[in-house]
């Protein structure tokens, strides 16, 4: 071991401590990695849908092939095999750069909304016709992915270390997620093929793309690298850093510029590679721990490399190379982040925060007068804005006409109308009650008013039950939907409580394993639509967004039931969730089976979140607005929230649903889609007035 004295100014002052064992073990890491990268790509090449076999390849390799291996190398594989090695590059330094920048192992470009909002900002532009060079379309992914970034970073307190950062960037996902589908929905002509692009698909590169998307990635990778010494610095925390000299706020930002320009040339050439980012820094610190980083930032991109790459070889070895083109590689390398993430927050320390519980005000808690005066507008609101449900649509119906309807008086065309919308104004109104519910119970025993069925991953275990059921018997009954989405959504929340549980609870760990189990799980939805009926993503995009459209009355029954069973149960143990939002003590020294009494209403309010799936598809939001609706309005005591929550959620789902059947007619927007441009405001003024 040697030690090495840079100078004696504060910052040259730093003392470095060269060990040559972790020297040759960088050195030894690259060079396997360099030879992993070696291998597969050499098999990446002999891989694909063309009859040129491996030994035909290797001729051409040394310049004996034939003029067809020849043509399908420089017209496919060679360009797939490139954009694999571009896209690894950039995203691996890309996380590593963002982890360093944050100061926390789950920063990512997926994590910080970065690939969503490149993914919009690409969509947009197809949506509105505009034809622009490549080069201005990478401009407008990084613009696109700057934004995101920068919301998420602001709400979550510039380089927070916490789990804020995953569940803020996670919300904003949600968010730009759900605008860029309605704009596939709306323009879906001039989006067409962008669906399966949207998780990061190979097959949609070509060499032009990944030729000029290079000397981007070339020159942010250089200047990170460039940037290691003050990264290290960084590395150190803000007051440490401006006392060795270093202008923190310059070095944060021209980091964050140079990996949204890696995040966003990624984009341009193949879409958001989900969680590529994440996985390979974590790996390249397994591997390296005490890397700094000038050998953290290549050996992650070499690790990303092999992310990318192995993940296109093995989904081709399995599914052959035919059925692997519609599969994009985002989805294999979406599952492998979520197992990364889900072991990243096992690992960590809980967050040991005291966190408040999500409460009302306390000015309204006691006001009798108030909740009856709330009461008696919710119901007035619930009686009148299914009616107006029922009226509104592509075809105006006046109250006679309806009148006339419930008497058996209407004619033909009339009746057709009406008897097609009042299951979708059901469906509506239950469902959204059912997921109000679902996320008073959820946010009360985890004391995160940031939790809701959706971030749990349980809305996208239901979805992933009921669309594997509906693959594989396309004409299925209602209650066998509500029966796989039932059973989706218990797999989910019993995996997600089980590896969230470590020696208790913590209500972050919860969540964020609750999302990285969203994330796997909307991840093999896409598998699912993409390699079952890959010309139909409109009818996948409409479920996945959460919409009345085609829904009968037999397909509402299960969501009805489930209210009328456990909105019940769940208020008797409104005492219990009280107790629950206090803390963790105090349910204990007043003798409740804490744990008993947790399982009881998770399990209960997953049941209303999968009846409630199976109703209208995957509608997120509504199981966070509604609780916190309704303790503004009544205060935090649960034999309050509960009914009241119930009430806003139907209100808020059967508006949504009025607003886009209604607004651009006869085209519609789902319901699930409203929501989300609705939710994510109130989100964002969730997050600002929780903020340390």
């Amino acid at each position: 071991m040697t030690t090495k004295v840079r100078g004696t100014s504060p910052r040259r002052g730093l003392v470095e401590t060269v060990r040559s064992p972790q020297t040759i073990r960088t050195a030894v890491v690259s060079a396997g990695l360099v030879v992993l990268i070696a291998v597969l790509a050499g098999i990446h090449l002999t891989q694909g849908t063309s009859t040129s076999g491996p030994l035909d390849v290797v001729k051409a390799l040394f310049g004996q092939g034939d003029a067809q291996t020849l043509a399908v190398l420089e017209g496919a594989r060679v360009p797939r095999l490139l954009a694999a090695l571009l896209l690894g590059v950039a995203l691996g330094v890309a996380g590593a750069g963002m982890q360093s920048v944050a100061r926390n192992p789950l920063a990512s470009p997926d994590t910080l909304a970065v690939n969503a909002g490149a993914h919009f900002a690409v969509v947009a532009i197809s949506a509105f016709g505009l034809s622009l060079p490549l080069v201005p379309v990478g401009g407008a992914a990084f613009a696109g992915g700057l934004a995101a970034a920068v919301v998420v970073l602001g709400l979550a307190g510039g380089g927070a270390a916490s789990p804020r950062l995953v569940l803020v960037g996670s919300a904003m996902l949600l968010a730009l997620q759900s605008v860029t589908v309605l704009l596939l929905l709306l323009f879906e002509e001039e989006t067409s093929g962008l669906f399966a692009w949207g998780s990061g698909s190979l097959t949609v590169a070509d060499l032009r793309a990944t030729g000029q998307m290079t000397p981007i990635v070339v020159l942010a990778v250089v200047a990170l690298i460039a940037m290691g010494g003050k990264l290290d610095i960084l590395a150190l925390g803000d007051d440490n850093a401006t006392v060795l000299g270093l202008r923190v706020r310059r070095t944060r930002v021209t980091a964050i510029v140079l990996t949204v320009a890696l995040t966003a040339a990624a984009v341009t050439v193949a879409g958001p590679v989900g969680f590529v980012g994440l996985s390979a820094p974590v790996i390249t610190r397994l591997l390296l721990p005490i890397a700094k980083h000038r050998a953290l930032l290549p050996v992650s991109g070499l690790i990303g490399v092999v992310t990318v790459l192995g993940a296109d070889v093995v989904l081709r070895a399995i599914m052959g190379s035919a059925d692997a083109v519609r599969v994009p590689t985002g989805v294999v390398t979406t599952i492998v982040g979520a197992v990364v993430m889900v072991w990243l927050a096992r690992r960590g320390r809980g967050s040991g925060s005291r966190r408040p519980a999500p409460a009302g005000r306390v000015g309204v808690a006691g006001s009798t007068r108030r909740l009856v005066v709330i009461s008696v507008v919710l119901v007035a609101l619930l009686a009148v804005v299914p009616v107006v449900g029922l009226m509104l649509g592509d075809r105006m119906v006046l109250l006679g006409d309806l009148a006339n309807w419930v008497t058996g008086d209407t004619g033909t065309a009339l009746t057709f109308v009406l008897d097609q919308r009042l299951p979708r104004v059901l469906a509506a109104v239950l469902a959204g009650a059912a997921l109000a519910v679902s996320g008073c119970g959820i946010q009360s025993v985890s004391r995160n008013p940031l939790a809701e069925p959706g971030l749990l991953g349980i809305t996208a275990g239901a979805g992933l039950g009921a669309i594997t059921l509906i693959t594989i018997v396309p004409a299925v009954g209602a209650w066998s939907i509500a029966g796989a989405a039932g059973a989706g959504a218990t797999v989910v929340f019993l995996l997600v409580y089980g590896l969230a549980w470590r020696s208790g609870l913590d209500s972050d760990r919860l969540v964020i394993i609750g999302i990285a189990v969203w994330s796997a799980g909307m991840a093999l939805i896409t598998l699912l639509i993409v390699v079952s009926d890959p010309w139909n993503s409109a009818k996948a995009l409409t479920w996945l967004s959460g919409s009345t459209y085609g829904r009968t009355l037999e397909q509402v029954v299960p969501v009805a039931l489930a209210l009328l069973a456990l909105t019940p149960l769940l208020w008797f143990k409104h005492r219990e969730l009280d107790l629950h939002a206090l803390d963790e003590d105090t349910p204990r020294v007043l003798g409740m089976r804490i744990e008993r009494s947790r399982l009881v209403v998770l399990a209960a309010s997953g049941i209303l979140a999968a009846t409630a799936v199976s109703a209208i598809g995957v509608v997120v939001f509504v199981g966070l607005v509604a609780p916190h609706l309704a303790r503004s309005l009544v205060g935090g005591r649960h034999g309050r929230v509960v009914p009241v929550a119930a009430a806003l959620g139907a209100l808020l789902v059967s508006v949504a649903d009025t607003l886009g059947r209604t607004v651009i007619a006869p085209a519609q927007i789902p319901a699930g889609l409203v929501i989300a441009m609705v939710g994510t405001p109130y989100f964002v003024l969730v997050l600002w007035k929780t903020r340390p």
